[in-house]
């Protein structure tokens, strides 16, 4: 009797105690929104991080919502249609007392995870609108019929078909989600370079504008992973084992991401470390319970190598634009972490009974993983496409051209800048070409000749200021700036300064609000390019810039013209003219 009653006492602790795990699991899991905000946000530029942040705070949101009504009762409402959904229920509601609490947070905040993944890949030219409605559509169907079939006694699971955390179920289902949306949408302006016939012939790289909060993400990341993996453990040694396989893969495939790129690159690339580290997480979360530390090992080398493929493949060959690297990170390795069970699975794991391939359990396991793979794949393939279909033929996926060159933040949400205070500068892609007017000089200008060395006097002033030179300062919007200077480049000018500034004529702006308030001036974003020329006729430059620049609305910009007093060459120390001879 008295070894009954403690062992009674033993399994109602370790209930206890494992059903808070189980909640502080969960908090891990909402915590790493995030981490996705974050790495997001860094990855890409300045003027969308007020939007990116909005999108990931709205996504949780939004599929709090939508998950309440349909989302939960189709993930594990009460089987229907032979295992393909669970049928719809407003228990919530109508038998609060009774309905099941934990299960609903806890699938809530991995809902939530699957419809994140797409954000990263689709950034910086998605509507906000249609964001929150593709966004929605994940959270109430389809991330929760998927789920229902691995995880709710649907048909998948019936057969046998193992994924822990989601390297399938949350994972592939959203890297292949954004590889469908980002294709449809297509690379952001100036991403790929095309010759007359649409081939692309040059991808162009974005850097991330801080990749300090986009490290910080990927720390919170890890960190929220041992929830994500950890919360569904039942048993003490389970959960230890799991701790160790979350944490042996991430490192391997970090450590393998930084060989290659230092070998292939010559430097070891930070942002894609960075991206490894994720993608050994997502590839060792479905099989994290049922693998030992080898297969942990295995699983990340494969990972840190497979997502600098992946990026390259998206950039080279699918020339699908993935500011992120979800693709790369979520649909590839979590394509791999999924078949990896059926390879790395062993019985000696705690509470595991399944073996891969390489532990003797033959290939039965593997095929009904590749089965699962095919049949998730097929769905989310179908059912976003056609999301995206019509969302595309009716409010539209992608923003204007001049939207997105002048920035989500303004034009989506009237917001100046994310950074209020401080100097943002986005004026990207200003070469110029060589033309008729340009003079370079000796191809070897690091070294100065003797005849150049000589021309490096010192100054002496002019007394005639009648140069004939004429500087010619032109204020204008932003989207304007590409236009523009192909426009003065075709009419032989070659150099140009070229500076983001802040500013508002006479209208102060849109007059938007902050918190509710109405702002007394909102500054707005423009361009100030500053050339200078002498063989050029003036008149020239300034009808150039009109027909470029004039829309008819406030805001086109203004051109001012002065007239150059002298200009002096520092390197060989001609003056006038022959100092734009270079130059002009």
């Amino acid at each position: 009797m008295t070894q009954e009653l403690t062992t009674m006492i033993t399994q109602s602790v370790n209930d206890q105690v494992f059903g808070i795990w189980f909640l502080i699991g969960a908090a891990l899991v909402f915590w790493m929104q995030a981490g996705f905000a974050m790495v997001e946000t860094g990855f890409t530029r300045a003027k969308n991080a007020g939007n990116i942040i909005m999108k990931n705070l709205m996504d949780f949101c939004i599929g709090t919502v939508v998950f309440i009504f349909l989302g939960f009762g189709l993930l594990l409402g009460e089987d229907a249609l032979g295992g393909f959904m669970g049928l719809p229920t407003l228990g919530i509601f109508t038998d609060y007392a009774n309905f099941d609490w934990s299960n609903f947070v806890f699938n809530l905040v991995f809902c939530a995870t699957a419809a994140t993944i797409v954000s990263g890949a689709m950034a910086e030219r998605t509507k906000f609108l249609a964001y929150c409605v593709y966004s929605a559509v994940i959270s109430a169907v389809v991330y929760p019929i998927e789920a229902h079939w691995i995880w709710g006694g649907g048909w998948l699971s019936r057969l046998g078909f193992h994924d822990f955390a989601g390297s399938c179920a949350i994972h592939y289902c959203g890297g292949l989600t954004a590889l469908i949306g980002a294709a449809m949408l297509g690379g952001r302006i100036g991403k790929f370079s095309r010759d007359k016939n649409g081939k692309v012939t040059k991808v162009h790289a974005f850097p991330g504008h801080n990749l300090v909060i986009g490290a910080l993400g990927c720390f919170i990341l890890w960190f929220g992973w041992y929830g994500f993996n950890g919360a569904a453990a039942t048993t003490g040694p389970q959960l230890a084992s799991i701790f160790m396989t979350t944490t042996i893969a991430p490192a391997v495939a970090t450590v393998a991401c930084m060989i290659f790129t230092w070998v292939r690159y010559g430097k070891p690339d930070v942002s894609m470390c960075l991206n490894a580290s994720l993608a050994g997480l997502v590839a060792i979360t479905a099989s994290c319970d049922v693998t030992d530390a080898l297969g942990a090992f295995i699983i990340g080398l494969v990972a840190g190598l497979l997502v600098v493929f992946g990026v390259w493949f998206c950039d080279y060959v699918l020339h699908v634009d993935d500011p992120v690297g979800a693709v790369a990170v979520h649909f590839m390795n979590g394509l791999w972490g999924t078949i990896a069970v059926g390879l790395f699975a062993t019985s000696t794991a705690p509470e595991s009974t399944l073996d891969g391939v390489f532990y003797g359990g033959g290939f039965s396991l593997l095929g009904v993983q590749l089965l699962g793979v095919a049949a998730v794949g097929i769905w989310t393939a179908v059912t976003m496409f056609i999301v995206f279909k019509v969302i595309d033929c009716t409010i539209g996926l992608r923003v204007t051209q001049e939207e997105e060159i002048e920035g989500l933040d303004a034009k989506e949400h009237g917001l100046a800048s994310a950074y209020a205070g401080f100097s943002i500068m986005d004026a990207t892609a200003g070469g110029m070409v060589e033309n008729e007017n340009t003079d370079l000089g000796t191809p070897d200008y690091h070294v100065a000749s003797e005849a150049q060395k000589a021309a490096a006097v010192p100054v002496v002033k002019s007394t005639d200021l009648n140069t004939g030179i004429h500087k010619v300062v032109i204020i204008a919007r932003l989207s304007r700036y590409e236009r523009l200077k192909n426009a003065l480049n075709d009419l032989g000018v070659t150099g140009m300064t070229v500076t983001q500034v802040m500013g508002c004529g006479i209208q102060k702006g849109a007059g938007e609000k902050y918190r509710g308030v109405e702002m007394d001036v909102t500054i707005l974003p423009k361009v100030k390019v500053e050339v200078v020329v002498a063989h050029i006729p003036v008149a020239d430059v300034i009808d150039a810039a009109k027909k470029v620049l004039y829309t008819g609305h406030v805001g086109d910009g203004k051109i001012f013209v002065y007239s150059v007093d002298q200009v002096v060459k520092v390197r060989t120390g001609e003056e006038g003219v022959q100092a734009l001879q270079d130059v002009e």
